[in-house]
């Protein structure tokens, strides 16, 4: 298995690349992949070159795990991690890794932060809708024109 460091660019599935760039890839877990041709800045390089857009979505997920070895419990923390990303996004990025050793195991944290390859340059809408309920803080007024304002 690769080393998992920071900067190491994961791959959902079959994603859909320009024609012309051939990434070397290694099968990690459940679906996930590296790109071993390089890591997230050159992976940034080479779709924006070929016209495609590279695009970082919000903000990351913080999972831990523990194993026998800092890359055990790196992998196991990764795992996790990538549970959270969303189906939408076809891929991710190691964005840091922290490690704490014990006598007899390591705990690693490792931060994954989501992005989406494609060819145009708009995300498309949420697949989804939240109530109302959820979305609008508590104590809340719907006025005309759809404007929130606090209840008296």
């Amino acid at each position: 298995m690769q080393k998992i460091a920071e900067l190491t660019m994961l791959l959902r599935g079959r994603v859909e690349l320009p024609a012309n760039l051939n990434l070397v890839t290694e099968e990690f877990q459940e679906g996930w992949s590296f790109v071993q041709s390089g890591d997230t800045h050159w992976l940034d390089k080479e779709i924006r070159q070929r016209g495609w857009h590279f695009m970082w979505i919000g903000e990351g997920s913080r999972r831990g795990g523990v194993g026998q070895t800092p890359q055990e419990a790196i992998a196991g923390a990764l795992k996790l991690a990538l549970r959270r990303v969303s189906e939408r996004f076809n891929a991710a990025e190691v964005g840091s890794i922290e490690l704490r050793k014990y006598p007899w195991f390591v705990v690693a944290k490792v931060k994954v932060y989501p992005y989406q390859i494609q060819q145009g340059s708009v995300l498309s809408s949420l697949d989804r809708t939240v109530p109302l309920s959820i979305a609008l803080p508590t104590k809340a007024v719907i006025m005309p024109g759809n404007q929130v304002a606090p209840a008296a």
